[in-house]
Order: structure tokens, then sequence, then C-alpha cells
């Protein structure tokens, strides 16, 4: 898009390519909802380039770091509860997906309540990279016709106070024990037509790490059957 030449008709992916970027700065917590929906309403209603550039004349430009104040420093994860529980106000509150999709996921900072809503799309919030600003952080998830999928590392406690209408939370239980030491997740919310699940799952680096065992382990074993052969 360029200003240069502001009667050019703008295509359909040209006002996808701004709603995009609306919809980024509405999970960032740039926008506002009711701020949102106008601009997102001028968007799609905009027919040249002209009319499109002003929308997000005052967002960072897709791809471009904006700049940072007071950035919270993130800590080394050293693999202990301890050294997670960071405090702070967190470095992400909110998410939104409108016929669309987010992520949390890595090396972010739970806040003591994180919001996140849906609406014909989906999303993830992914907690096994995570440090935590409390030792007791809320995922409050509304999901409509959408989902949300919660993904939790071995050791932590995990609560469900969800609500569905035709929809559903749900938990499946393992064996896994929960860690004195281990933050716990509270997941609440409310589910219509739609479903917000919670998952218990080790960490990319600790799967890597347990594959390896797994194959130095097998060739072990066929190292010492063929000495006992």
């Amino acid at each position: 898009m360029t200003e240069d030449l502001p009667e050019l008709r703008a295509s359909d992916a040209d006002r996808e390519r701004v709603a995009e970027q609306l919809r980024d700065a509405l999970a960032e917590g740039r926008l506002d909802m009711a701020e949102f929906e106008e601009r997102l309403e001028a968007a799609y209603q905009a027919r040249t380039y002209g009319e499109l550039t002003p929308i997000t004349r005052d967002l960072p430009v897709p791809g471009v770091a904006a700049p940072v104040v007071n950035m919270v420093k993130q800590p080394v994860l050293d693999g202990g509860w301890a050294s997670r529980v960071v405090g702070g106000e967190g470095t992400s509150s909110w998410a939104v997906a409108i016929m669309g999709g987010f992520e949390r996921k890595g090396r972010w900072t739970v806040p003591k309540r994180f919001n996140c809503f849906t609406f014909w799309g989906g999303g993830a919030v992914d907690l096994r990279d995570a440090n935590f600003a409390d030792h007791e952080v809320e995922i409050n998830c509304v999901a409509i016709m959408g989902g949300v999928d919660v993904i939790v590392p071995p050791g932590v406690e995990v609560v469900v106070r969800g609500i569905g209408i035709m929809g559903a939370f749900d938990h499946r239980e393992d064996d896994t024990p929960d860690e004195p030491s281990a933050p716990r997740v509270i997941v609440t919310g409310l589910a219509f037509w739609g479903g917000v699940g919670v998952r218990r799952k080790i960490t990319e680096a600790e799967r890597r790490r347990l594959k390896e065992q797994r194959r130095q382990e097998k060739l072990e074993r066929r190292a010492e059957r063929r000495r006992l052969g």
C-alpha cells in the first residue's frame, strides 16, 4: 500500500491485510473493542488506498518492532518453579481471535488474570515455557463458535470452573502429580457452541531429550545383545 497514489482502487487483499493488522492491535491492547469495530467497518468499506491508509496510521507496521517502554526483563528459566514465579504485571494480558486465530507461547509472563476471546476462531495459550506473575493465575476463556486450547506443563495444578452452553470445557485428568512449588492455574469462562480444552504436555526440549534418551537406551540394549551373542 502506498500514499503516493491515494486514488488507486484497493483490492480485497488490501482490505484484509488492514483487517489483520487491526486484529493484532486489538490482541495487543493498542485498540479497545469499540475502536476495533469502528476501524474494521471502515476498512471493509474503503474503496481506495487513500481511505485505507488513515485507518492504521497510528499502529506499528507488521514485522517492525514497536518501541518498548518499561519492558520487564525475563529471567532465564533454570527448570525450577521458584525461578518461574517472577511477580510483576505480565507481558500479555489478553488475546482475541475473530474469524482468525491467536497463539501465546514461548517465554512470556502470565499475568494474574489472562483474558481471551474467540468468535469463529481459535486460540492457544501455551504455559509450558512461561513465567508466572503469581503462584495462582487465572485464564479466563470465552469461546463463541470457536475454541481455546490451554496447554500446561506436568506438575502444574489445574482447576477448571468454566461453563459450557451447547459447548464444553474439557479437562481430561491424568496421573501427573502436582508439584507443591508449582503454580496453580484456574481456567474459567464460557463456551457457547464452542469448546475450551486443557491439556498437559511436556516442552519440545523435554520431548527431544526423552527421544534421545530412548535412542541411547535402544543402542545400549542392542550392543548388550551383540556382546552376549
